[in-house]
């Protein structure tokens, strides 16, 4: 089975990135707490939005292919299930 490909979610990733390094930069500078939590919230984001968009691509492509096979329908259902409990 080939894997869908998520390359358009490295520029979300990258600024993500980007955010972490500021939400360092602002507590090395002893920012104010809410200004970072307000940052800490907003990375939380944009990860849960790139989380999301990967999970769609997966069920619209992984689990779609694997419902010719009902082991393996079963599994993907056990995977995700597995992944929305953590």
């Amino acid at each position: 089975m080939s894997h869908p490909c998520h390359k358009k979610q490295i520029p979300s990733i990258n600024r993500i990135e980007g955010q972490i390094r500021g939400i360092a930069r602002m507590i090395e500078e002893e920012n104010y707490c809410v200004d970072i939590l307000n940052q800490i919230k907003a990375v939380r984001k944009s990860i849960a939005s790139v989380e999301g968009k990967i999970l769609k691509t997966h069920l619209h492509q992984c689990v779609k292919d694997s419902l010719n096979n009902s082991e393996d329908f079963d599994e993907k259902v056990e995977e995700i299930m597995k992944i929305l409990k953590r």
